[in-house]
């Protein structure tokens, strides 16, 4: 799943000090780029690495924290009798040496956070070809890694000052924005009243007519009816509609929690718009977590779970609002859901 620009936020509609950064997560040959509505940015190599990634982040503002890295592992470990990585980097087929007092070695992972480092690391390698491992085909690709570095640049407005790392310039680290603050989603009603063994069953009931009246394709015998409490009197409702080979799509409600009931549908609707032009999300794979109070989804690119969309929302009192909004679009068997790079948190 590659996409060259995914998501924009407009958000040049509303003065400082409440203008939202706008998420944005683009590809630039082997690199991809992603960076948050705080814009909190991280790059990575992607394609056929063969499981070594390099990784590098970047917070907003003019205090230089970075953190780069270069890893041997995803989903599946490296192999235990795999050899160390630092004494085999190779770049474009020379040894690349890594100072241990700068640099945390460990046998498949390296990592830096000192800047002066990571400056002096990028400008090596940004114009080569590749990092390699000696005796090995894992390869980090570093076409596109200069134009997704300028590209950090940019979504963090530091061209032209000191802190850049591509077009460098005379402005001081007080010149780059800071991160703008985070938005806050209070959480309302955390310990609601237990729905009784007679609202249970009669919310069931309910949700198996909603449930046989719509237009749903799943097989009967795979449909659920699932009731959670969500306040002292309101119940949230969600049930089976739509399967595929890995993904369920479910519908949900909002419903009383005492007859008669009146109920009315979830809309997940984003804080930002899609590249489609569309700003809201199906209930996929929806679930809700009783100890956070969220409803989260999960859209999987592939069984395997190393792609796709998850989202977090909190109840508000009158509707469903984004927590977290993270995004894998590269199936490379690298990242599970829990490490999907994020477009949009709050507090």
């Amino acid at each position: 799943m590659r996409y060259s620009l995914f998501f924009l936020l407009l958000s040049c509609l509303f003065p400082a000090p409440w203008a939202q950064a706008a998420p944005a997560q683009q590809a630039f040959t082997d690199w991809q780029v992603t960076c948050n509505n705080q814009n909190f940015c991280v790059a990575r190599n992607t394609g056929e690495h063969h499981g070594l990634v390099m990784s590098l982040s970047r917070s907003a503002g003019a205090k230089t924290d970075a953190t780069l890295r270069i890893d041997l592992d995803g989903l599946s470990a490296p192999l235990v009798k795999e050899p160390a990585i630092a004494p085999r980097l190779l770049l474009d087929n020379t040894p690349l040496k890594l100072d241990p007092k700068r640099w945390q070695i460990t046998p498949w992972h390296v990592k830096t956070d000192d800047a002066v480092t990571i400056g002096a690391f990028l400008k090596t390698i940004q114009e080569g070809q590749a990092l390699t491992l000696r005796g090995g085909r894992q390869i980090v690709s570093l076409n596109g890694l200069k134009a997704a570095l300028l590209f950090i640049d940019a979504q963090q407005k530091r061209v032209g000052s000191e802190t850049a790392w591509i077009k460098k310039g005379d402005e001081p680290p007080l010149s780059v924005p800071p991160a703008p603050a985070l938005k806050k989603v209070a959480v309302v009603n955390p310990t609601p009243t237990p729905l009784t063994h007679e609202e249970l069953n009669a919310l069931l009931d309910y949700g198996t007519g909603r449930m046989n009246s719509s237009q749903c394709s799943l097989d009967p015998n795979r449909r659920e009816v699932r009731v959670t409490a969500l306040t002292d009197d309101k119940a949230l409702l969600i049930v089976s509609c739509e399967a595929g080979a890995y993904n369920t799509v479910d519908l949900g409600w909002v419903v009383s929690r005492k007859k008669p009931f009146s109920a009315r549908s979830v809309r997940l609707r984003l804080p930002f718009t899609l590249a489609s032009g569309e700003s809201e999300m199906e209930l996929m794979n929806a679930s809700f977590d009783e100890k956070t109070r969220e409803l989260t989804t999960l859209a999987l690119g592939r069984g395997i779970g190393d792609c796709g969309i998850q989202t977090r929302w909190r109840f508000d009192g009158q509707r469903f609002r984004l927590v977290r909004y993270a995004e894998e679009p590269s199936c490379d068997s690298w990242n599970g859901p829990d490490a999907w790079p994020t477009l949009w948190i709050t507090r």
